[in-house]
Order: C-alpha cells, then structure tokens, then sequence
C-alpha cells in the first residue's frame, strides 16, 4: 500500500455494503486505500501487522460485537478513527459506541456525500454522524421517555428463548444459528434495555409487555 495515502478499513459481513462503499470511494482513489473485511477477527488480526487510518465498522459481525470490538481496535492502535456504520437506530447503542472511542456513527442509508463528509470530518479530529444519526442522538433516551425499546424480530425469538431458560447453545441449535451469533444479539438486547443481565432483560421486557404478545 502506498503510505501517501490513507487507509480506509471496511469491516461489514454483507457483501455488497462493501462493494457499494468501495463503488462510492472510488472518485477518491488518489487519497484513499480501502481494505475489507467480513469479519471481525480478520480486520484485527490485519491491525496488528498493518496501519489503518479509519474504520467503517459495521456493529453485528459473525463473529463479533462491533461495540465491543471498536474497544479492543482503540487499545491495538489509539490512532485507527472509528466510525460505526450500521442499521441499528438505537440512541444507546450510538452513545455506546462512542463511550467505547469511537469519532462517529453512520446509517446504511447515508449519502454518498454524507459519507464522505463524515469521513473527512472524523480524519480533520471531529466526532462526525450521518444527518438521520444526528436527529436519533438529538432526541431524549428511550429510558428518559419511558418509551419501549425497538427490537427485531430475531431479537424477539431470542428473547422469548431466553424467558424458556434455554442456553445459548440450545438457542443457536433451534434457529441454526452459530453460539456467537446468539451472543451478540443477547448483548444487542441489553445495550438495547440498558440492563446489565439476562435476569434485568427479562424483567425489562415483561414490564414493556413484549414477552406477553409473541
């Protein structure tokens, strides 16, 4: 790679999210290298041996938990800026994220002006968000409205699982999902309920009613 130029890491299990993105860097080509990976441990293992100057990090990985691993990128390389790119509309999750070091966080539905004005805000220093990202960090917690949380519906399966008593790997069994996988869903649910076990999850979603109707 040349050293001139910057960096741009992509880490996204979807294929054509990093196609699209590669598509919208390629008027940029003089100024950045796009790298991408599909799974978490990859983009790490990648860190550890290469320099990344920014990280388009999707938040649910295979193999990983975006939230988590924006934390362990920060502490490999303080430098790498990171920008959470995702389809989670979660406020906490956003304010998690950036609690973790990350300079941003971006919708899949950004622009793609946005998207490089994001980016060459977080590369000036600035903590960035895409314009529908902003409008979420804007307004009040779900907590602070006494709001019930949006969840989805593999996140509603889980969770009913979960109130049966079944493990992790009984729930991953029953919906041929992988152990980790469950396991990132579980702790997208409580970022979600703000709760810090399965036990306050559980009891969260009896009082927002979302166990009584599925």
């Amino acid at each position: 790679m040349q050293q001139d130029k910057i960096v741009l890491a992509i880490v996204d299990d979807h294929p054509m999210v990093i196609e699209g993105l590669k598509t919208l860097l390629k008027p940029e080509a003089a100024f950045y290298t796009a790298v991408s990976f599909i799974k978490g441990r990859e983009f790490i293992s990648f860190l550890s041996q290469n320099e990344a100057h920014l990280v388009l990090l999707d938040i649910s990985l295979p193999d990983a938990n975006g939230i988590e691993l924006c934390k362990e990128i920060k502490k490999i390389s303080p430098k790498t800026i990171v920008l959470g790119l995702s389809n989670q509309v979660e406020r906490s999750i956003m304010l998690q994220m950036l609690q973790n070091g990350a300079s941003g966080y971006l919708l899949k539905n950004v622009s793609p002006d946005e998207l490089l004005t994001c980016i060459h805000e977080a590369l000036d220093g600035r903590v960035t968000f895409s314009k529908e990202a902003k409008e979420i960090m804007a307004r009040p917690s779900k907590a602070e409205l006494g709001e019930v949380a949006s969840i989805t519906k593999r996140e509603k399966q889980i969770l009913q699982l979960l109130a049966q008593g079944k493990t992790t790997a009984a729930i991953a069994a029953e919906l041929f999902l992988s152990p980790l996988t469950v396991d990132t869903h579980r702790k997208n649910l409580l970022q979600k309920f703000d709760v810090k076990n399965t036990a306050e999850l559980l009891m969260a979603a009896v009082q927002q009613k979302l166990l009584s109707n599925m």
